[in-house]
């Protein structure tokens, strides 16, 4: 009785041992593949190595195609205009002196959340890529327009040109789609 157990266990077990084998290394290469096409994405934008970081830290990256990449990049734009909003509001309490630039600013980046953005997801879930990379130039252009605005030095230096470069990012991606 108790060799046929054994017996049975061995014969189970390394079918068992083979399937979880190939199942991680079908993982590794899966993963590898996604990888892969966020590396070959990205060598087509501007700031590769902040398309590849951008993308890398959302991890439904790993699982998109281009048009799954560039809907993410556009998210990834999203948060960090929405993070430069709420930092503009704040400043317009700190800071009276740079009310006009602020104000125009908070225009600008309320155009990027309400409308470009808005705009470039619409267009690339319906499969319109052209009308999204639109939105995302316009959210670059937003972006320099907020800093210029401020005719010398601005708080908002980084955080225009981080919302800038992942606009121009998303962008890229999307003319991929074209």
């Amino acid at each position: 009785m108790k060799n046929s157990l054994s017996l049975s266990f061995i014969f189970l077990s390394r079918p068992l041992f083979t399937a979880t084998l190939l199942l991680i290394i079908h993982c590794i290469i899966v993963q590898s593949d996604a990888n892969d096409l966020i590396a070959q994405t990205c060598k087509n934008t501007p700031y590769y190595n902040l398309c590849v970081s951008s993308l890398r830290s959302v991890p439904r990256s790993s699982r998109a195609d281009v048009q799954g990449l560039a809907l993410v990049m556009v998210d990834i734009v999203r948060a960090k205009a929405s993070t430069t909003l709420k930092f503009i509001n704040q400043e317009l309490k700190r800071s009276p002196k740079l009310r006009r630039p602020l104000r125009f600013c908070a225009s600008s980046y309320d155009a990027i959340l309400t409308a470009d953005i808005p705009e470039a997801i619409e267009a690339l879930q319906k499969g319109d890529p052209k009308f999204a990379e639109n939105g995302t130039n316009d959210a670059a252009v937003e972006a320099s327009s907020c800093e210029d605005s401020f005719h010398g030095k601005s708080p908002l230096t980084k955080l225009n040109k981080v919302v800038h470069d992942t606009s121009v990012v998303a962008s890229a991606i999307t003319r991929l789609l074209l």
